[in-house]
């Protein structure tokens, strides 16, 4: 779909939310707002697409609730704004967001907002009330994720080639979608999801993506869902397998899971951001047996660890036998460790036997 095509599908959904409003008025009834309830007991794990998702249970917002009122209005005020974005065909932060609708309402000494966390969840009610990601809705989050590898990306006039991007990479924008983003001349075999900025650093100054013949990936922690997006298209569009190298440690695991699966607070969107078909490649508790890592680079697991541990062994997704064991596994050997642990056998080890090794043996976690 063409990018004045998507942006004129949003702008009436926006207006019908107004218009919605308008003829409540008119008719003298009590204006409201129809929104999903975005609470844990209206999220669900959904087997068929392997992601999570969000219920059917909505809640309305009433302009004649006193609880409701101030966030009724807020939430009109948005939507306003954002349609007169999208008609500039102009595109803004939500920090730029919140700022443009600040105000003291006249007549009083209230503050149309008081500061951002009042304006995010908003935005998000939205995006999940009309089935949108922000990025449709021309909102600009901080970017933060590099990719580098054998690909060429189209970005407005400009033809990029990602594998001359030197040691910093091509800086992943906050709107991947194919009206922005087009994707050209693919020649990788797969898409290496690296958890950590220094690790993917290593695999990029060592040309892992040439010779491993991949694009390589990191959102620098946990990442945001321009990285998500991009690696969902790379597997959707060019069937490219999605593999996850993480920390050996519940943080590592779970930002996995949020590749794979989805997250929690963004159960309305996941069917655009996850890509279930993600393998996880490493790092596990098993490879310090495997590859000989010296104890005296491992991590200690301490309580916080152990509890994270015992909330995702519980989770729908994670109840996989193999993912069971290896959650058992970290218990009773009681520790963790780092990416960078490897390095204790050879600053190369990393990409020249270990991820070679794991990748011919298959050795991943489902």
């Amino acid at each position: 779909m063409r990018a004045e095509q998507k942006d004129s599908r949003v702008i009436d959904k926006l207006k019908e939310m107004g218009k919605t409003v308008f003829e409540q008025i008119e008719k003298g009834e009590h204006p409201s707002i129809e929104l999903p309830i975005r609470s844990l007991n209206n999220i669900y794990f959904d087997q068929k697409s392997q992601t999570i998702k969000m219920g059917d249970k909505t809640s309305q917002r009433l302009f004649l609730n006193i609880a409701h009122t101030r966030k009724f209005m807020q939430t009109t005020l948005i939507a306003n704004e954002l349609k007169k974005i999208i008609d500039q065909k102009a595109n803004i932060s939500i920090r730029d967001l919140y700022y443009a609708l600040k105000h003291t309402i006249a007549g009083t000494e209230e503050n149309s907002f008081e500061n951002q966390s009042e304006s995010d969840p908003i935005i998000e009610d939205i995006e999940c009330s009309m089935n949108l990601l922000r990025e449709e809705l021309h909102l600009a989050a901080s970017t933060k994720g590099v990719i580098t590898g054998r690909m060429k990306i189209k970005d407005g006039k400009d033809t990029i080639d990602l594998t001359k991007m030197g040691s910093g990479g091509w800086g992943i924008p906050s709107n991947v979608e194919p009206d922005r983003i087009e994707i050209k001349d693919v020649d990788a075999e797969y898409v290496l999801f690296i958890e950590k900025d220094a690790v993917w650093k290593r695999f990029n100054e060592d040309k892992f993506w040439d010779h491993g013949k991949c694009l390589i990936l990191t959102g620098r922690g946990q990442p945001s869902r321009a990285e998500r997006r991009l690696a969902q298209r790379l597997n959707k569009e060019f069937k490219l397998p999605v593999l996850a190298l993480m920390d050996a440690d519940p943080w590592g695991m779970y930002i996995y899971s949020v590749i794979k699966q989805g997250s929690i607070s963004l159960s309305y969107s996941e069917e655009k951001l996850a890509t279930p078909q993600t393998k996880y490649l490493g790092l596990t508790i098993k490879d310090v047996e495997t590859y000989k890592i010296p104890k005296e680079v491992t991590i200690k697991l301490n309580h916080l660890d152990v509890k994270r541990l015992d909330e995702m062994a519980n989770y729908e997704w994670f109840k996989k036998k193999e993912w069971q064991d290896e959650f058992k596994r970290m218990k009773e050997k009681a520790i963790k460790l780092e990416l960078e642990a490897l390095s204790k056998k050879g600053i190369r080890f990393i990409t020249e036997e270990y991820l070679p090794d794991k990748i011919k043996s298959k050795d991943f976690l489902p």
